[in-house]
């Protein structure tokens, strides 16, 4: 809960510095295919419209961060940074010419990838993540569709939900893996004087976190 708990407490921070001190930093989100808009592939998801969208976006990044590191604590970081740079990146070439900012392109980044991730594994524990997931964030598969929401990056909810595909792909061999089960041989067994008591099985393999 650290890092997803202090990238939350810059958002806030940076959004009652905005109020306090009356400026606009809309200028730090993402500017498609201009040099200015560069420094928003960084800085874009601490910036937010107002108190209604950061709100928004407050509980359910928390939430799927958290469910990152707890899971994946082996890759969480790496699937953090790169889920961060392949989402910005991707609106700064691919986006409107308009300002995108706020953290939702992480939000489907990282939903995404707690899905098909578990999906991935057939790990029956990251599985019923991802059912979790879906229950919880299903409706949001509505917003990576142009036109369904006024005023809302959907590139950067496509585009952060392709980069969650993509890393759940890449990252599919590292991190938790469903245990592995194996069968004591004959041979084994009496060489050994044994084994395994009748009725039980070993278990090798990682064991997820």
């Amino acid at each position: 809960m650290l890092i997803p708990g202090i990238i939350v407490f810059l958002m806030w921070l940076v959004k009652i510095c905005e109020i306090l001190f009356e400026m606009d930093l809309t200028s730090l989100g993402i500017f498609p295919f201009e040099v200015r808009g560069l420094a928003g592939i960084m800085f874009s998801p601490f910036i937010h419209s107002d108190f209604r969208h950061l709100f928004n976006n407050t509980l359910p990044l928390f939430f799927l961060w958290t469910a990152l590191f707890y899971f994946y604590s082996e890759i969480a970081v790496k699937v953090s940074l790169w889920t961060w740079l392949l989402t910005g990146l991707s609106v700064w070439l691919a986006g409107r010419p308009a300002w995108h900012i706020g953290a939702s392109g992480l939000i489907y980044g990282f939903a995404s990838f707690l899905f098909f991730s578990g999906i991935i594994r057939k790990y029956f524990r990251l599985v019923a993540l991802s059912l979790l997931i879906v229950f919880l964030y299903g409706s949001m598969v509505w917003g990576i569709f142009p036109d369904i929401y006024q005023g809302v990056s959907w590139e950067s909810h496509m585009l952060g939900f392709i980069s969650g595909i993509i890393l759940s792909i890449v990252y599919r061999k590292e991190g938790p893996q469903e245990p592995l089960i194996e069968w004591p041989d004959e041979e084994e067994e009496e060489e050994c004087g044994g084994g395994s008591p009748p009725g039980e099985t070993e278990i090798s393999g990682s064991r997820g976190v």
